[in-house]
């Protein structure tokens, strides 16, 4: 799929934008919290258990043709009677529903039944189903009559629903009547209890879950045409303010819009088994999204390292793509998504070049303005560490909240703070508010020059960046400049860093005057660095891999303290062969 060209009326950028990121370091209101407290508190009345009241189906009407493949060492777990989640494993046999034991991300994954796609990745029909049942019955056991928190939330409702119409015959071949009614019934239970909070959840991929749950109920649930028109007008809703014009997601991670579209194109299946026709926003939506998600992959069509995610490997971007039968160009230049894309040649270079996420919509967040990331081919050179929501969870909360700090990212840090705080409750703060972005684009280079205001209440700098990539992908050209701002009391110099986070896969060595280094690819490639302006170091460093574990790593540091007039750093990557 070639990335040449592109429309410059839906593929630009208006020159000298300015972004701001409006009342970005205010979480919920307190009135906000209460509410859902008490909504979550409704759950447990009189009143909610007769709204959960109805007729039960009888079977359904289709079941829907998942067209994804599920994690296979994670199916293989669940054939030897373990569950397994991103490290954090539980013997099937000793679970115990009533008591979890269990972190989050572990309990969504088994609250969802996500794991029926990786079981039915592995195994036969007959296989799969004694293992299904089993589970079934445990999770129904616990609470296919009791309304709790966090089984019977929302997202979760969506996904599980998403999740029992693709694996039906799993959990529905059994000749036990009593067994087979109860989870129909509580698929109904489910289906109406999304009816009524499925806006109540955040914006973004958990919004989208849950009205992609109602509009699956609604398509599968005999009588269910009334719910489909209620579910099309919310998901309409959801995707009108949880995605961009450009496609992107709020909460601007990569790997979270990975998800919505996989969420999306379930639900066309879902349509699909019914022989009905999607509805045309879903499609449009749909096909900004990928161009948007396309934007953020590197020459081994993987994902970029941004804003918590893994890098998702190539062959599974390239598998989510193919089940869109979407053929679109990646996105070289959000208006709103933020992520920037230069192309020339073999080379990538994508840049964070947007405010960070607002509070209320990205629980983990990263403090990544004006960080980049660069590949030649397929191989990745400079990279974020990333995985600060996508790593392993055997790995110390305390590396995993690290991973969200601008030192974790490719960019420059002042006074070793972060652009953007990071609050204990794991929001962000105060910090970038107003950005300045400019592209251009000549026969000889693509050039993006973007400041940020995130230093200059504490500091008083301004971080401005420039890239330059060249017309023959040989040469990447930076130049980092911190600029006096706002009212300083009492100027004084402005210690800075500037960090270049490299893939594992690069060899470093120093040149001889130590003022530059060669970096030496698996390919045979090789690059240069040099750099004038600061002190130059090289400090050990991690990356986050697909799989969501750190490898040992180095960085390049260039140091330095920028007098009260402001500073500059000019920085040049050059492939030498």
């Amino acid at each position: 799929m070639s990335e040449q060209g592109g429309d410059p009326a839906t593929d630009g950028i208006d020159q000298g934008k300015r972004l701001i990121r409006i009342g970005g370091d205010r979480g919920l209101s307190l009135a906000d919290r209460i509410s859902e407290r008490l909504h979550r508190l409704t759950w447990r009345t009189p009143i909610h258990s007769l709204r959960l009241r109805g007729r039960y189906p009888l079977k359904l009407i289709a079941v829907t043709d998942d067209p994804f493949l599920g994690d296979m060492a994670r199916g293989r777990a669940l054939l030897e009677g373990e569950l397994r989640n991103r490290g954090e494993r539980h013997a099937i046999a000793a679970l115990d529903l009533a008591k979890p034991n269990w972190s989050k991300p572990f309990g969504d994954y088994l609250h969802s039944f996500a794991w029926l796609r990786d079981l039915s990745s592995v195994a036969t029909r007959q296989e799969a189903v004694p293992i299904a049942e089993a589970m079934m019955r445990k999770w129904l056991g616990v609470h296919a009559e009791k309304v709790t928190d966090p089984a019977w939330r929302a997202d979760l409702w969506g996904r599980r629903i998403l999740f029992w119409t693709a694996h039906a015959p799993l959990i529905l071949s059994s000749t036990d009547l009593v067994y087979r009614s109860q989870v129909l019934n509580t698929l109904a239970r489910g289906a109406r209890h999304l009816d009524r909070a499925a806006d109540r959840v955040p914006l973004g991929t958990a919004r989208i879950a849950a009205w992609c749950g109602v509009l699956s109920a609604g398509l599968m649930i005999p009588g269910g045409d009334p719910r489909r028109a209620f579910g099309e007008a919310g998901l309409n809703r959801a995707l009108r303010m949880s995605v961009g014009e450009d496609g992107g997601i709020v909460g601007r991670s990569p790997m979270a819009l990975l998800e919505a579209v996989m969420l999306l194109t379930l639900l066309r299946a879902s349509y699909a088994a019914r022989r009905i026709d999607t509805p045309e926003s879903v499609e449009v939506t749909l096909t900004r999204m990928v161009a948007a998600l396309l934007g953020t992959t590197h020459g081994d069509r993987g994902l970029a390292n941004f804003q918590g995610g893994v890098a998702v490997p190539g062959a599974q971007v390239d598998d989510v793509i193919a089940a869109t039968r979407i053929r679109t160009r990646p996105l070289r230049q959000a208006r709103e998504w933020g992520y920037q894309r230069l192309v020339q040649q073999k080379t990538v270079v994508i840049m964070d070049a947007a405010p960070p996420p607002i509070a209320r919509t990205a629980e983990g967040g990263c403090a990544s303005t004006l960080a980049f990331e660069f590949s030649d081919g397929p191989e990745r050179i400079v990279v974020s560490c990333g995985g600060a929501r996508g790593a392993d969870l055997r790995l110390p909360a305390a590396l995993c909240e690290g991973l969200r700090t601008t030192a974790a990212h490719s960019t420059l840090v002042v006074g070793d703070s972060n652009s953007t705080a990071i609050h204990p409750d794991g929001t962000l703060g105060r910090g970038v508010g107003e950005m300045e972005l400019n592209r251009q684009e000549t026969e000889t280079a693509s050039r993006i020059e973007a400041s940020h205001d995130g230093y200059v209440r504490r500091h008083g700098v301004t971080h401005r960046r420039t890239i330059a990539l060249g017309a023959d992908g040989r040469d990447v050209r930076g130049e980092d400049s911190l600029l006096p701002a706002g009212r300083r009391g009492k100027a004084v110099p402005a210690p800075f860093a500037i960090r270049f986070h490299l893939h594992p896969g690069v060899e470093l060595s120093p040149t001889a005057d130590n003022a530059g280094a060669l970096l030496r690819l698996r390919s045979g490639a090789v690059w240069q660095f040099r750099a004038r302006g600061a002190t130059f170091a090289i400090e050990e460093s991690v990356w986050v891999d697909g799989d969501g574990m750190p490898r040992e790593t180095q960085q390049i540091v260039l140091a330095g303290e920028a007098p009260v007039g402001g500073h500059s750093v000019s920085w040049l990557f050059h492939r030498a062969r």
